[in-house]
């Protein structure tokens, strides 16, 4: 039984007051906060475990490399990946983004080829690919979603060329929840010799993601997101595909054997990844993925769907709300805005002093908004912590600032 005011309890920061107010945390589509079994494996990290990994003989760097490797087999089981070598370490989705980017797709395309992308993608999912259009002339190709803020699968089938090479999609939007079909896509998309790069970043923190049925050739994650560091992710790239990859950074790690005149690379997943990494940061994302697979994916789940349903019944009641999508199966995201003058931050900034936090902006999905026709939204984010008391408590904020701009 999912029991949250017990699972509330292992976030020390839920119990801190801002503004005179408790604490509703309502952002964690930006970020999430952190248990207490993660925060004291990264001070333990620092305070008595600390050296640098794969480098040493002595007991500290066997045991910080020890410690460091074990997570790449957690996160091998959390996304259900065939191999612990086709899991690659990166600082968040966004490395990981531009790793196929810089690592697949440049030595991979040429001019005229096409990336078929959603209008949902965050930034990190568009950016990298218009450079590859400003540098090398490629072509984006948007597949936009329909009015309830869904994404059919079919349409994104529908709209490959002979010219897509590319596939970049978001497997769960972080302003809108809707939840992609992403399997659909990669199957019909492998079919047809054509890769797929699905982002992440949002579904993996809501419900079981398996990239074997998927059928994916890169997945990507971040760790500050599934209650875990920041700096801390990875990407899943399917071996057949690291195959066609050259590296994306060089350094230490990488390397097999350098020479005046010649290098040699190491064997993935080392590979790709250069340098010194987070280490105490990746540590703390095998702790924060083992306490979410504690709980139980398919048991967070169920609590967030009973979440997104209770508000979505609570904000339908107030008509002078205007919620952006609302998508069969979304996750527990509402972005919206409200008829009057007041503006997102406006909002933002009135529930915020009833010590609510949301977030308003653009939500780096610039070219959402513009198909949505607003140049922002508030967001409010939920869960695994978060309880329909959060939801009555929002509410009653909105309803103060519908009084203040009505």
């Amino acid at each position: 039984m999912y029991d949250v005011e017990e699972v509330r309890k292992d976030f020390p920061i839920l119990a801190r007051e801002v503004h005179g107010k408790p604490l509703v945390y309502l952002d964690n589509g930006a970020s999430s906060q952190k248990p207490q079994v993660v925060i004291d494996a990264v001070t333990r990290g620092y305070a008595e475990e600390y050296a640098n990994v794969h480098r040493g003989l002595h007991f500290l760097s066997n045991l910080a490399t020890d410690k460091y490797e074990a997570v790449r087999g957690k996160i091998r089981g959390f996304l259900n990946a065939p191999s612990e070598e086709e899991v690659i370490f990166t600082s968040g989705s966004t490395e990981g983004i531009n790793l196929v980017s810089y690592g697949w797709a440049v030595p991979n395309l040429q001019a005229g080829d096409e990336i078929l992308l959603s209008v949902m993608e965050h930034h990190a999912n568009i950016v990298p690919w218009h450079f590859l259009r400003e540098r090398m002339g490629v072509v984006l190709k948007w597949v936009e979603p329909a009015s309830d803020g869904s994404l059919d699968a079919e349409a994104v089938i529908e709209a490959i060329t002979p010219k897509t090479k590319l596939i970049a999609l978001t497997h769960m939007s972080n302003v809108l929840g809707t939840v992609v079909d992403v399997k659909t896509v990669c199957h019909a998309a492998r079919e047809r010799g054509i890769a797929t790069c699905i982002d992440g970043s949002q579904a993996t923190v809501h419900m079981p993601v398996d990239v074997a049925d998927i059928g994916c050739d890169f997945y990507s994650i971040t760790g500050h997101k599934l209650y875990g560091p920041s700096s801390s992710g990875a990407i899943f790239i399917r071996r057949e595909r690291m195959d066609e990859m050259r590296p994306f950074m060089g350094g230490g790690d990488m390397i097999a054997d350098v020479t005046r005149e010649t290098v040699s690379y190491n064997v993935p997943p080392h590979k790709f990844e250069a340098g010194t990494p987070g280490i105490v940061q990746m540590i703390g994302l095998g702790v924060a993925i083992d306490y979410m697979q504690n709980l139980g994916m398919d048991s967070i789940a169920a609590h967030e769907a009973s979440l997104r349903d209770y508000a979505r019944s609570k904000l339908a009641g107030l008509n002078w709300l205007n919620v952006q999508g609302d998508a069969p199966g979304k996750g527990a995201i509402f972005s919206f805005t409200m008829s009057g003058g007041a503006h997102p931050h406006d909002i933002s900034t009135i529930v915020d002093q009833k010590g609510i936090a949301v977030r308003a902006g653009h939500h780096c999905a610039q070219p959402l908004m513009q198909h949505l026709g607003v140049s922002a939204t508030c967001r409010a984010s939920f869960g695994l912590y978060n309880t329909t008391d959060e939801v009555d408590k929002l509410v009653e904020a909105l309803e103060l600032c519908h009084e203040l701009f009505g």
